[in-house]
Parts: C-alpha cells; sequence; structure tokens
C-alpha cells in the first residue's frame, strides 16, 4: 500500500491550489483520510481530515479557506486551497489510516512522500 501525492506548486497571495492524493494497493478499507503540514523546525500539523463517511475537520487556520474530500471509489483525497496566505507555505502530506488487505482487522497509518506549496508573490 502507498500514498501518492501531487498538486504542490507556487501561488501567489490569494490564489488557489488544489493537492490531491492516491492510494493504491491491496486495499480493504480507508478510514480516516488526512492532509498535515509542516515547515522546517516546526511540528507536523495537522489541516484537515475526512472521515469515511465524509465528515470533515479543520485546523482553525485553514477554516473557510481550505475544503477536504475524498473519492472513495479512487482511494483518493483532495484538499483544497483557497485565498492561500504565505503562512500556508509547507510541505503537505496526506495520511491514511488502512486496512490492507492482507490484514483484515488491523489499521496502518500510511503517509504519503510530501508535496511543497509555497505562496509567495
Amino acid at each position: 500500500v502507498q500514498l501518492q501525492a501531487y498538486g504542490g506548486g507556487l501561488v501567489q497571495p490569494g490564489g488557489s491550489l488544489r493537492l490531491s492524493c492516491a492510494a493504491s494497493g491491496m486495499i480493504f478499507s480507508i478510514n480516516d483520510m488526512s492532509w498535515y503540514r509542516q515547515v522546517p523546525g516546526k511540528q507536523r500539523e495537522k489541516v484537515a481530515t475526512v472521515t469515511s463517511g465524509g465528515m470533515t475537520n479543520y485546523a482553525d487556520s485553514v477554516k473557510g479557506r481550505f475544503t477536504i474530500s475524498r473519492d472513495n471509489a479512487k482511494n483518493t483525497v483532495h484538499l483544497q486551497m483557497n485565498s492561500l496566505k504565505p503562512e500556508d507555505t509547507a510541505v503537505y502530506y496526506c495520511n491514511a489510516a488502512i486496512t490492507p488487505a492482507q490484514a483484515i482487522g488491523v489499521i496502518l497509518d500510511y503517509w504519503g512522500q510530501g508535496t511543497q506549496v509555497t505562496v509567495s508573490s
């Protein structure tokens, strides 16, 4: 099982970006899917989570600007980021709680490789 994240880049303040992350491999089920971000010298911060049922939760710093969504049929999670600010600059990581097909009953934590988001004029 692996997660592949993509969609980062350079954007001006006030702009938008959409991150995506696809889970692949022998998957039985996926529970929560989340996006985290990290800047050098700081702890990784949870940005947003979406449950398998579609319930969402956001960090206060991104509420009203970011939207997390998922496509269960495609095992993907997206993060639509609007009204971006320079302080949103970070490496963004996707995370998923997955039950592999060969380990039913077990929930394992998987991470994507990270994608850089830079907000700068």
